[in-house]
């Protein structure tokens, strides 16, 4: 069973990479006619995959991360923030997936239709979230993050349940955890990553705790692409952005899952809740700055002669 598992993340891949390669090479294309075609990233936005997905390997997680860089240094528009870290962030994930799902024993029904029900959820998901213009995503990822920095201050102050001793789940229990799992996946599609609020999830059923890695880097290896394909065929993210999330990313994963040995993650931790809650302070700031000038403009065309 966790040979067809990795079977099928290996036939995702090739379906993904070939999905988005011919979406760079289209672009490439148009700035033949004028348009910018490109694609190779700075060293900003490699740098900023290399550290995200490092951190991410460790269960730190790398949307709110990235966001948060993006918007400190405005690299990205908000409105292709949430396709930007889907598509950027795919490769870096389904290679901590192959390593963790080999690494790490779950029982391998359990572990599949968790994954089922979120590649589910990204589906529906990021059919609605591509087309929603930016003063919306600037609400939805601004109350994300703070969700997510919410998780992931309980997390630090040991909140939540420190798991249990189970690999496997069954009943009332498994159906629990399949529904949380589908809402999830089509959270990620909106921004707000997956990591903190799986971990606690499998937590509260009781499940060990390093039980999550293979179960939330596989359901995001497997909905990552999938969300990622409406994402890209609506052209609802930054290419240059997105490729220097993979080129910085998956040599960082490979460092953090084999090299390092230890790292303060913990205060690692309360740096990343404080830089999502500004981010997220900045995200509704900026929704709000922006309904007020739509105001503006009404009231402007309000008393402008017919």
């Amino acid at each position: 069973m966790k040979a067809g598992i990795l079977i099928a993340l290996a036939a995702v891949t090739v379906v993904f990479a070939i999905t988005w390669i011919a979406d760079v090479r289209r672009r490439q294309a148009g700035s033949a006619a004028g348009a910018d075609g490109r694609v190779s990233p700075g060293p900003l936005a490699t740098g900023v995959g290399f550290v995200t997905n490092f951190f991410d390997t460790l269960g730190i997680g790398s949307f709110a991360t990235t966001t948060s860089m993006y918007k400190l240094w405005r690299m990205v528009d908000d409105r292709v923030i949430p396709g930007t870290l889907n598509v950027g962030h795919s490769l870096p994930v389904i290679t901590q997936a192959f390593i963790y799902i080999v690494l790490v024993d779950v029982e391998p029904w359990t572990l599949l239709l968790l994954i089922g029900a979120s590649v589910a959820g990204a589906w529906l998901g990021a059919g609605v979230v591509s087309g929603w213009p930016r003063r919306r995503v600037q609400i939805g990822m601004g109350t994300a993050l703070l969700v997510a920095a919410t998780l992931m201050f309980m997390t630090q102050l040991g909140l939540v349940p420190g798991g249990g001793e189970a690999h496997a789940l069954a009943g009332p229990r498994l159906a629990a955890a399949i529904a949380g799992n589908f809402a999830l996946g089509a959270l990620m599609t909106l921004g707000i990553g997956l990591y903190a609020p799986c971990m606690i999830m499998i937590s509260l059923l009781g499940m060990n705790p390093a039980a999550a890695f293979p179960i939330m880097m596989g359901s995001c290896a497997f909905l990552m692409p999938v969300g990622s394909a409406r994402f890209i065929r609506r052209g609802a993210y930054a290419r240059r952005a997105a490729v220097g999330l993979t080129l910085g990313g998956v040599p960082a994963v490979l460092i953090a899952a084999y090299l390092v040995t230890s790292l303060p993650v913990h205060a690692v931790r309360w740096l990343v809740i404080g830089v999502v809650v500004y981010t997220a302070v900045a995200m509704l700031r900026s929704a709000a700055a922006g309904k007020r000038a739509d105001n503006s403009g009404e009231a402007l065309a309000d008393v402008e002669p017919a």
